[in-house]
């Protein structure tokens, strides 16, 4: 650039020594005119990182619950009762007399007269009592005894999770200098003046 500049600067000033000539009253043959062109540019656009990403660890507690226990108050258990004899009363048929032969006065057609009389053998119920069942001892099973207690219990234990997050970028536009923009001299034509 500063080639440029150097060699343009140069160049103007031996057009100016060849156009003091025509200031002075002589028929211009060229002439110049001094330019400059504006810097050109030009809207880049590029992704820049934002968030560089991280890992999260995201932790779930534990859910709880409770539910009701069946527990051992006390134990089965035995214990014993006398159970007396049972008896029963029954009678029976016994021999109280054989018979045989007795005296008596009896009445007959007005006169009293003794007479042998035949007995039979006679026979009474006799009531005794009889053992049906011995006693004994009944062994009695005393069921065992439960409650029930409240208590807490883990429905789902804790979690954790991790969780990656990606890296977000952004589009951003930046402005680039393409071309610095050029100065220098160019011919023009001028009528009347400058017309070769």
């Amino acid at each position: 650039m500063k080639f440029r500049f150097a060699s343009i600067a140069a160049a103007g000033s031996v057009l100016l020594a060849a156009l003091s000539p025509a200031a002075s009253g002589g028929t211009p043959v060229e002439c110049y005119e001094r330019y400059r062109t504006a810097p050109v540019y030009d809207t880049v656009y590029e992704n820049v990182l934002v968030n560089p990403g991280y890992r999260h660890v995201e932790t779930t507690p534990a859910i709880y619950g409770t539910q009701k226990r069946k527990v051992l108050v006390r134990g089965e258990s035995y214990s014993y009762e006398h159970v007396p004899a049972r008896v029963e009363t029954r009678y029976r048929t016994v021999k109280v007399s054989d018979g045989g032969y007795s005296w008596e006065w009896r009445w007959i057609d007005g006169r009293k007269v003794l007479c042998k009389v035949r007995t039979k053998a006679r026979y009474e119920q006799v009531a005794e009592q009889v053992v049906v069942r011995q006693a004994y001892k009944r062994r009695i099973v005393i069921p065992a005894e439960y409650a029930y207690q409240t208590e807490q219990v883990v429905i789902q234990p804790a979690q954790k999770r991790v969780i990656d997050v990606a890296p977000s970028y952004q589009t951003v536009a930046r402005r680039v200098l393409v071309s610095e923009g050029s100065e220098g001299w160019k011919r023009v034509r001028i009528r009347n003046h400058c017309a070769s």
